[in-house]
């Protein structure tokens, strides 16, 4: 069944073929009306041209294939008026050369852009399938070839840009806007053209200049006016860049400058004297460093150079500051000078070199050096931790504590022997708890606190047996008067502070006869505490306590002294002598002589707190002195706190014994590293056993080579390690 809808095809088109005939002259002619136009466009003059009828003429001889004759005629006629136009270039005469080039690149530009909308379809078409350059490249092309490289031009070109940056590094006004034209008709005949024809030559003669440059100015300037003209010339150069070279220029111009200026003449600007790197240092001229930073860090070595410098310098005033007899005499001004020091560094490390990490580490090196040359540093340090904290920081807000415990703390880090400092910083926090002198419980828990997250919990545990030791005391008290308080009726108080052996420092019992008055009270509180804990010795400590007594003047004044045990011992025996002689008194109180003599010195030799008058008068206290009442004595304060004069740092038999202690303390903590060491590792030479011993310890202290060996030597002896057979620097741990 056929649908009615559809019908049988009898012809169909297989092919079309269609032969148009051209007339031979019509290329002819439609190229001359087209060379006439380009004419017309290079002479400014074609404003009555048809650029729509152009562009018809151009694409039916790239359609009639005919493209080889436009695109060759295009060739010739643009070289002809290349050539014409190179002709009025080469005569243009001194300062009009570059003027003339300028307007002729500009000429040549407006018309390449308009023969380009004529041929826009031999460029689409005709150019891509016969490999030809297209036409805007194409203008450039024989631009460069017919202008640019021409001898009388290439070279004229070069030395008269050359000569203008020139004037304007010298402070002539140049025209920037030319300039900008002209280096950028170089970059866009190609980056070949714009490195051989001006960036090399511009290259050479910049180095040249800053060479000469740099060599005068090294010769008149110091080192911060140098730095200053370097940091301008530096400056200059990378705004030219901005105003009329190419980006890509920048980075090669910036390494003239800073080659010439800067990394030729860095050492010599360095230790210039009078105005080098120390000297700015001294001088807090942190502008300049500022300035030293920024521009050495562009160059090759240029940061370690400053870094160097700075290391010798702290090194070595670190080091007079350390061996300076007159600065150990006093340990508090010892430390703050080192805190002055390390604070001077780091405002110069935050504010002039950018916190630069080398630095800061540079930095902490050389006080490590240093601070570890004076065996002293951590009793020292120590000793400021005890002014601060008994009178230093009275008045001073909660944050500038911290400030200042964060600085004791920055110099902690430095110590290698911290163990030593430990023993220091106990006997001194015993006195202050002990004494009540310390300014805040908070700072006091707040330091121990920062130790413990430096050092560890072994660290501080005595440090925090020693506060709770004083707060169960205080339960203590609190007890004991709960309990015999009706008992004690109206004579003197006692407040003990009940101290666990082991936590607090080590104490000789020193004997001391007491008044009677407190005799019987202390025995009171000997029963009851014993009575209380079972199993448990008390010994008296006299010599670390205080006493408040009342005593009354001849002039009739009235006073509430505050006083030592040992002073209060001394000063009960006035009640009934009027004087006494100093081996009455040793003989009555049994008081050790070191610790009488400072006892009555204080009392007799300090203006403003002599409660006794001694005779002769003189600082120091002999055998053959004599003491009696001052009843002249007067302050305008009714609470007078008598202090013990004692000295600031230890005396050398202290300090050798302290070391000695220190040194025993070592022994067992170098023994129980090693036997960590080889119970983890088994087997471990000599060698390897000394490295890790010292990085395990050295949160504490330095630990010595030889002592490790004297350990190890102990260990073989008692069975813990053992040679090997073959290797006796090879040792085995016994299970």
């Amino acid at each position: 069944m056929n649908n009615s809808n559809q019908k049988k095809r009898n012809f169909q088109i297989e092919a079309f073929k269609h032969k148009v005939v051209v007339d031979p002259k019509y290329a002819d002619k439609t190229w001359r009306l087209l060379e006439h136009a380009i004419d017309e466009i290079y002479n400014q003059n074609a404003s009555g041209l048809s650029f729509e009828e152009l562009y018809r003429c151009a694409y039916n001889m790239v359609l009639h294939k005919y493209g080889e004759k436009l695109y060759t005629g295009l060739v010739s006629t643009m070289t002809s008026h290349l050539v014409t136009m190179s002709r009025c270039i080469e005569n243009a005469h001194g300062e009009t050369f570059l003027d003339e080039l300028n307007n002729k690149w500009t000429d040549h530009n407006k018309a390449l852009q308009m023969i380009r909308d004529i041929l826009m379809y031999m460029d689409r078409s005709y150019v891509p399938g016969s490999h030809k350059t297209p036409v805007h490249a194409l203008g450039l092309n024989l631009w460069r070839d017919n202008v640019i490289h021409l001898t009388g031009i290439q070279t004229r070109l070069q030395n008269s840009l050359l000569q203008l940056i020139h004037k304007e590094r010298t402070g002539h006004v140049i025209n920037h806007g030319m300039m900008r034209n002209i280096i950028k008709m170089l970059s866009d005949l190609g980056p070949s053209v714009y490195q051989v024809d001006f960036e090399r030559p511009f290259l050479e003669a910049s180095g040249d200049f800053y060479r000469i440059e740099s060599r005068e100015f090294i010769e008149i300037c110091d080192c911060g006016d140098y730095l200053q003209k370097a940091e301008r010339r530096l400056n200059e150069e990378i705004d030219r860049v901005e105003r009329y070279l190419s980006p890509r220029s920048e980075v090669k111009i910036t390494n003239v400058v800073e080659k010439e200026m800067i990394a030729n003449h860095m050492t010599r600007l360095v230790h210039m004297e009078d105005s080098g790197l120390v000297n700015m240092i001294v001088d807090d001229k942190y502008e300049d460093l500022k300035r030293m930073y920024k521009l050495f860090q562009r160059v090759p070595n240029g940061l370690s150079t400053i870094r160097e410098v700075m290391t010798s310098h702290s090194r070595e005033t670190g080091m007079q500051l350390v061996t300076d007899p007159e600065k150990l005499k006093d340990p508090v001004d010892f430390v703050q000078c080192l805190l002055n020091k390390k604070d001077k560094y780091d405002k110069i490390i935050s504010s002039a070199f950018n916190n630069d990490k080398s630095f800061v580490n540079a930095l902490n090196s050389s006080f490590e050096f240093f601070i570890n040359r004076s065996a002293r540093s951590p009793e020292f340090i120590s000793l400021f931790v005890d002014d601060k904290l008994r009178k230093g920081l009275k008045g001073v807000g909660e944050e500038d504590v911290e400030v200042v415990l964060d600085k004791v703390m920055m110099m902690f880090r430095y110590l290698h022997e911290k163990d030593v400092f430990e023993k220091y910083y106990k006997q001194h926090l015993a006195k202050r708890l002990l004494s009540g002198k310390d300014v805040s419980d908070d700072a006091e828990r707040s330091l121990v606190l920062k130790l413990k997250t430096e050092c560890g919990y072994q660290f501080t545990s005595k440090l925090e047996g020693m506060f709770t030791d004083m707060k169960t005391s205080q339960d203590t008290n609190d007890g004991f008067y709960a309990n015999h308080g009706a008992d004690l009726g109206d004579g003197p108080s006692l407040a003990v502070q009940v101290l666990t052996t082991g936590s607090w420092p080590t104490q000789p019992i020193a004997t001391c006869n007491l008044p009677t008055e407190l005799t019987s009270l202390c025995d009171k509180f000997r029963s009851y505490y014993l009575g209380t804990h079972s199993g448990r010795r008390l010994s008296w400590q006299t010599n670390m306590g205080t006493a408040d007594i009342k005593a009354n003047f001849g002039t009739g004044q009235k006073h509430e002294l505050t006083v030592s045990t040992y002073q209060m011992c001394v000063l009960m025996l006035f009640n009934n002598n009027d004087q006494l002689t100093y081996k009455e008194l040793e003989q009555a109180t049994e008081i050790p002589t070191l610790d009488l003599k400072r006892c009555l010195q204080s009392m007799a030799c300090v203006k403003g707190k002599n409660v006794l008058k001694k005779e002769p008068m003189s600082k120091d206290v002999g055998e053959d002195d004599v003491f009696s009442v001052n009843e002249k004595f007067t302050s305008k304060f009714y609470k007078v706190r008598i202090g013990t004069v004692v000295a600031q740092k230890e005396t050398e038999p202290e300090k050798h014994e302290t070391r000695q202690r220190v040194e025993e303390d070592r022994k067992p903590q170098i023994e129980a590293a090693i036997v960590r060491i080889m119970k983890a590792r088994r087997v471990l030479d000599h060698n390897n056993v000394i490295a890790e011993v010292i990085k395990q310890l050295q949160s504490r202290f330095l630990a010595n080579p030889s002592e490790i060996k004297k350990r190890i030597e102990s260990l073989i002896e008692r069975d813990f390690l053992e040679r090997d057979g073959s290797d006796r620097k090879l040792y085995q741990y016994l299970a």
